[in-house]
This record gives C-alpha cells, sequence and structure tokens, in this order.
C-alpha cells in the first residue's frame, strides 16, 4: 500500500470530524433563530412541546409529536406545517436516518426563513453518503446565498466543505484554494478544533500529490494544536499520522514515540466510546418501556370508553343510576387529567434526571481520568526516589478525591430528598460548634491554598435546625469559598440578628458572581450546569441540595456577591426565643 493511501484512511477520520465537531458550537445560536423566529407560534400549546423537545435534543419525542401535529393540523397554518417538517427532518438527520431526513426536508419550499439552513442539511448529508459531487453543488450554493445576518451557519465550515468535496473529486487546484481560504478565516475565529481538521486535511491533499514537503509542516501543525483540545479522536489521529509520516521517512524512533501517545489516545477514546453505548443502549430501552406504558394507556382508554357506553345504554331505562354513571364519568376526566399531569412532571424529572447524570458522570470521569494520570506520575517519581514531588501529587490526588467524594455525597442526599427518606428533626444547636466541626475537616485543604479562615459567630448563638442537614448545607457553602478563593484569599463566617431569625453569613474574597448567575441561582427551579471554572469538580448540585434543606428547616438563602470582589452565602434560620 502507498503512503497515500496509508494517510488517506486517517483523513476520512479527521474529515468526519470536522464536519460535525462545530455543531456543538454553532447550536446555541442555531437554538436562539429558533426561538426568535417561533415565537410568534407560542399560543399554540402543541407546537411550544414540540419545539422544547427539539431544543433540548430529545429527536425520538420531537419526532413522535411533530408526526401528531401533522396528522391533525389545518390547511390555513402552512408555515406551521413546514416548521413541523423542519423539526422531524432535522431529527431524522440526528439519528443518522438520511433517506426519512431527505424525505422531510422536500416539503420546505423558499418561503420558509430557514430555506438556507435546509440546504445546508441536504449538502451535509449528500457528503455522508460520500456523494461528493452533489454535496459540492449544494454547498456552493449555500456559499453563494450566505450573509453575515445568518446565525448558526459559518461561510468558514462551508468553505471546509467545499475544499474536502473537492478533494475526493481529485479537483486538487480548487480543493487547495478553498481549504487555505478556510484556514484563514479559521485562524481568524481562533477556532482550534477546526485548526486541526482542516491542517490534517490540506496535509493530506498535498501528501496525495507526493508534495511530501508541503504537507508534513501541516501534519505537524495539526498534530501541535490537538494538544489543546478536549477531543480524544482528533488527538488520536494526529499523533497516527505523524507516525505513519516518520516511518516513510524512515526515523523509526520517532514513529515509535507517536504510535505509543496514539495507542494511549486510543484506549481513552473506546472507553469513552463504550460509555457513550452504554448510555444509547439504556436510552432505548426507556424508550421502548415508555411506549410499552403508552400501549397500555390505550388498552385501558379502550376498557374504559367500552365500560362507560354500557353504563350509558343502562341510564337510558333506569333514571336511579344516573347519577351514579355522571359521578364514575367526572371521576374518570379527572383521573386522566391526573395522569397527564404526572406523565408532563415524569418527563421534566426525566429531563433533569438525564442532565444530572450527565454533568456529574463528566466530572467524574474527569477526576477518575486526573487521577490515573497524576499516579502514573506518582510511580515514576518513586521509582526516581523524588519523595518531594511524589508527595505534592499524592496530596493533589487526596483533593480530587476529597472533591468527588462530596459530589457523590450531595448525590446520595439529593436521592434521599427526592424519594423523601430523609429524616428531619429540627431542634436547638449551637450554631458556633457545627461551623468549628464543619471546618475542621477542610483544615488542610484551607492550608494548602493559604487562605485566612476565620469563625466570628458567638459561642452562645442557638438556631432551630436539623444538626444534620445544617452541617450538610455549612459543608457545601465552605466547600464552595474554598474552591472559588484564590490563593491567600480570607474566608470569614459571623451571623446578624434580624429580629426572629439568624442569619449565618459565609463570605469570600474569591472570583464572585455576576448578577444573572446569582439570580439564576435563587430560582426555585432546579438549575444543574457544567463547570465553568476548570480547576473545580462540581455541577452545582450542592447549591440545590442547601436550598432544598434550607426550604426542608423553614429557612430562607441569599446571596450578595459582585465579580472579582467575593461573594456573601446568607442562611437565614429560625432561633430559639431564649436566643431572642
Amino acid at each position: 500500500m502507498s503512503k497515500t493511501r496509508i494517510l488517506l484512511f486517517y483523513f476520512f477520520l479527521i474529515f468526519f470530524n470536522s464536519i460535525f465537531s462545530q455543531e456543538e458550537k454553532e447550536l446555541s445560536l442555531f437554538q436562539e433563530e429558533i426561538i426568535n423566529k417561533t415565537d410568534k407560534f407560542l399560543e399554540h400549546t402543541r407546537f411550544k412541546k414540540v419545539r422544547n423537545f427539539f431544543l433540548n435534543k430529545e429527536w425520538d419525542s420531537t419526532l413522535v409529536y411533530a408526526a401528531k401535529e401533522l396528522n391533525t393540523i389545518t390547511d390555513k397554518r402552512k408555515e406551521l406545517i413546514q416548521y413541523y417538517h423542519f423539526f422531524k427532518g432535522f431529527s431524522f438527520k440526528e439519528k443518522k436516518n438520511f433517506k426519512a431526513a431527505k424525505d422531510e426536508l422536500s416539503f420546505i419550499n423558499q418561503s420558509l426563513v430557514f430555506y438556507l439552513y435546509v440546504k445546508s442539511f441536504l449538502a451535509e448529508i449528500a457528503l455522508e453518503e460520500n456523494n461528493f459531487l452533489k454535496a459540492s453543488i449544494i454547498f456552493k450554493e449555500v456559499e453563494r446565498e450566505w450573509n453575515d445576518s445568518i446565525k448558526g451557519i459559518e461561510i468558514s465550515n462551508i468553505k471546509h466543505n467545499i475544499g474536502l468535496c473537492y478533494l475526493h473529486l481529485k479537483n486538487f487546484k480548487e480543493a487547495e484554494k478553498y481549504l487555505t481560504n478556510s484556514i484563514q478565516l479559521y485562524e481568524k475565529q481562533k477556532d482550534t478544533v477546526e485548526l486541526v481538521g482542516v491542517y490534517g486535511d490540506i496535509a493530506n491533499l498535498y501528501y496525495e500529490q507526493y508534495k511530501d514537503d508541503l504537507a508534513i509542516p501541516y501534519f505537524k501543525k495539526a498534530y501541535d494544536f490537538s494538544k489543546h483540545v478536549d477531543n480524544f479522536t482528533l488527538k488520536s489521529n494526529t499523533a497516527k499520522n505523524m507516525a505513519v509520516v516518520e516511518e516513510n521517512r524512515k526515523d523509526l524512533t520517532a514513529a515509535l514515540k507517536y504510535r505509543k501517545e496514539y495507542e494511549q489516545w486510543n484506549d481513552s477514546l473506546n472507553n469513552h466510546n463504550k460509555i457513550w453505548e452504554l448510555a444509547q443502549l439504556e436510552k432505548k430501552l426507556a424508550v421502548e418501556k415508555k411506549q410499552n406504558e403508552v400501549n397500555v394507556l390505550k388498552a385501558e382508554n379502550k376498557a374504559e370508553i367500552a365500560q362507560r357506553n354500557s353504563f350509558l345504554y343502562t341510564a337510558i331505562t333506569l333514571l336511579a343510576l344516573l347519577f351514579v354513571i355522571t359521578f364514575y364519568y367526572r371521576q374518570n376526566i379527572k383521573s386522566k387529567k391526573t395522569i397527564l399531569d404526572q406523565k408532563e412532571q415524569l418527563d421534566e424529572l426525566n429531563s433533569t434526571k438525564d442532565k444530572l447524570f450527565s454533568i456529574v458522570s463528566h466530572d467524574l470521569r474527569s477526576s477518575v481520568n486526573t487521577l490515573k494520570l497524576s499516579n502514573k506520575k506518582v510511580i515514576k517519581n518513586l521509582e526516581k526516589e523524588n519523595i518531594k514531588e511524589a508527595h505534592k501529587l499524592l496530596q493533589q490526588n487526596t483533593n480530587i478525591v476529597g472533591s468527588a467524594y462530596n459530589l457523590l455525597d450531595n448525590l446520595f442526599n439529593w436521592a434521599l430528598l427526592q424519594t423523601k427518606q430523609s429524616y428531619f428533626q429540627i431542634k436547638e444547636i449551637h450554631l458556633f460548634f457545627a461551623v468549628e466541626h464543619v471546618a475542621y475537616n477542610y483544615i488542610p485543604l484551607i492550608r494548602e491554598k493559604q487562605l485566612r479562615f476565620e469563625n466570628s459567630v458567638s459561642k452562645t448563638v442557638k438556631v432551630l435546625a436539623d444538626q444534620e442537614s445544617l452541617k450538610i448545607i455549612l459543608r457545601n457553602l465552605l466547600d464552595n469559598a474554598i474552591k472559588f478563593s484564590e490563593t491567600n484569599g480570607k474566608i470569614k463566617v459571623y451571623t446578624e440578628n434580624k429580629g426572629s431569625l439568624v442569619s449565618i453569613i459565609i463570605e469570600d474574597t474569591g472570583v464572585g458572581i455576576d448578577n444573572e448567575t446569582r439570580k439564576k441561582l435563587l430560582k426555585k427551579t432546579i438549575s444543574l450546569e457544567e463547570r465553568k471554572h476548570k480547576d473545580v469538580i462540581g455541577s452545582g448540585l450542592g447549591l440545590q441540595l442547601c436550598k432544598s434543606m434550607i426550604q426542608k428547616n423553614n429557612g430562607t438563602l441569599s446571596i450578595i456577591s459582585e465579580l472579582g470582589k467575593g461573594t456573601k452565602m446568607i442562611v437565614s434560620l429560625s432561633k430559639p426565643l431564649s436566643n431572642e
């Protein structure tokens, strides 16, 4: 096999990653456009439900509910019909059912504001089906019609994909022009992920033409840039490309080094794929289970209708049974309404649970992967008898394990709350000793970050609360204060009397919170977010747990904060009569 054919295989992997890696980046802009352009239809409750499923990427639910609406909608709302086909076409594309996607998208005409998106989707489908000539024609149409007002379609990606089509069609001159243009746009956007892909693509362009002197620097660029992204596929492919390049150059030492790196990233990718496959299987089983439940409900409804009809026939001759039938009918309607309400609550809870497990599993996987890499460093340092560095790494590992343990502990307590298995006994508690007991466990972490901690709570102050839940509240708020405090910062715990309440204030001099985030954190609804601080393990579950437990203790939570100037977390609890 020639070197061109060998490298071309790896090019395909980078190529497909290049097409779809920008999807998450664009999706937020795409979602904003969907929301802005369809808010006028929110008076239709069912459309709102379909749109919510679509925005939450629940493709199966989107397809089911959109299909139901298309069977019942009137001809007067033609634009609404096109939106339902648009949602179905995009959902089928995401599920890789390209034939069904093309069928749905064919119903959409130029009157829809998203028609250019439809063309882009059809071009991507043609690319997936290796119909490169058709894909290039459609992508060129999108390029001509594109302008700066189009949100969610990046011209840099369009040009990149046109270059890929020409590369497959062996039109190297046009491919080079478009790929070079897309490199300039990506560099201006500082899009590291896309740069890795396009560097690899143009390297393969030159490699296929045996222009090794031009190709190898781009392979090296792709490899160097892949170090700054979190995509295992890109890291694996760029390392393998470099291994093949070095093998062809007869530098076996360098080739072996890149080959080992490729195997390391490939192992990580395989582990990631196994987790994803398991999640997909669980999702499929959940969908099948829900469909079975729907079938059972349909059968029950049919039986109920038959029973109701029999009562109605009997009521014609037996006037005395009319009241019984009327009562039964009302109860039946009430039961159906209750079932409908419970189903909507269950959908919302399932959505929250899925997001919770996604975020928690992501954080746990990250911490475990960090521990794995750190332990290898510990072993190397022990082999070299570098005890000081090994001790430092072990201390770091201890902190990671501690954070992961707190995350699991919060998850456990959250589960107890949700299943109503928690036991609360509100009584008088000496606040000073509760703070001291919680803070004692954080002394090593406080010292490591060189923080100053001050417990200014009076030993006479008492509050009415459940002892264990109060410790969980204090632990999470103190843990957050430590996490988001910079080195040499200060954390202070003190109280303020407000009539019949005692306000416990945990104040830090850390990074602070912007006003929008502060308002979001205080909402009664559940708000789970992936971490924004790179050194922090957590999903926001701890604060949600605090809010629930504060409410259980008949208290309130408020937040005073400003970016760069620290945060005050204020928990107000009732105080005993003897404390007034």
